[in-house]
């Protein structure tokens, strides 16, 4: 079943985000005082509950009954929503789920000084004060995270998903996060009727190669024996100043037993300047990379040579 996981600065509006999609959906919403309600209580003793609220470390000590706590409730959780969809709210739970390809990991942020804002209104405190509650609970959540699970919570690339509430309403943060559950159940379902669907492939494994030059130097390495690739990889050579990729190179072949590039080019001084000029850059930046510029004429000539080797 699917589950959306979120997680969430104090006074971002997580909670409200969290509560507004289950309430939306008709999931149920589980939290940490929910999930320790939920699958410890009448499992644990009182002190092991009381440590459970107040040290992140007693999650990966063993219990009396059931093991390691975190192990515990990892594997609850994953029993719990294989019957019905949820809705995780902090607890680290963009980790217990990181694996599960139905599961949408949301993180709510807002700016700090938003933040104080929202607490001094919610609490009649000070800024002063309202930075001082900020820092001890953002401080907590990372440790905890960070604890039990080796993360750093503030990371998005956890996240499938993250919406800041300076610019998003709770209203828009549902729909946001409604909208890609549709999507990724959709895309599930498609991945699901084609890995039940028998296919037939009627397309060759010989690659389509562009110019009568590759199609002959192809040949060439099959009577030769010699286990080649068309076009591998791409590797990028120039970037601009934004750091945007402005030029790659595409080399031929790759001999795969010798782990050797072939760029193929004509008698043209023009193109071999171009391609040697490419080759140079690919040797700068990836300098593990051997490849090799070969003309037509020396097709067999460089074929001999690798199949001699090729018993080596």
């Amino acid at each position: 079943m699917p589950v959306i996981t979120v997680s969430r600065q104090m006074a971002s509006y997580g909670d409200e985000v969290a509560s507004a999609v289950a309430q939306r959906l008709g999931w149920e919403r589980i939290d940490r005082d929910r999930l320790l309600f939920r699958f410890l209580s009448g499992l644990a003793s009182r002190q092991e509950m009381h440590m459970l609220k107040e040290s992140p470390k007693f999650y990966l000590t063993e219990s009396a009954a059931n093991g390691v706590f975190i192990e515990y409730i990892d594997q609850a959780l994953h029993d719990f929503t294989g019957e019905q969809p949820a809705v995780m709210v902090g607890f680290g739970s963009q980790m217990i789920f990181a694996d599960d390809e139905d599961a949408i990991h949301v993180r709510i942020v807002a700016p700090r000084d938003i933040r104080i804002v929202r607490l001094k209104k919610q609490y009649r405190i000070t800024d002063a004060e309202a930075d001082q509650v900020l820092k001890k609970a953002d401080r907590k959540q990372r440790r905890f995270v960070r604890t039990i699970f080796g993360i750093d919570l503030t990371n998005p690339a956890h996240y499938s998903l993250v919406l800041n509430t300076a610019e998003c309403s709770v209203d828009e943060c549902v729909a946001a996060v409604t909208a890609m559950l549709k999507e990724r159940e959709t895309l599930l379902q498609l991945k699901k009727q084609t890995e039940d669907t028998e296919v037939i492939d009627n397309i060759s494994d010989y690659p389509v190669l562009k110019n009568q030059a590759e199609i002959e130097f192809a040949k060439i390495l099959d009577m030769y024996q010699i286990d080649w690739k068309y076009e591998p990889k791409t590797f990028p050579i120039e970037w601009d100043a934004e750091g945007n990729i402005t030029s790659a190179f595409s080399p031929d072949f790759y001999l795969t037993k010798f782990d050797t590039y072939i760029e193929l080019t004509t008698m043209n001084q023009r193109y071999v300047s171009a391609k040697n000029k490419k080759v140079k850059k690919l040797h700068e930046l990836y300098p593990d990379i051997n490849i090799k510029v070969v003309y037509k004429r020396d097709f067999h000539s460089l074929a001999e040579r690798f199949n001699m080797n090729k018993g080596e």
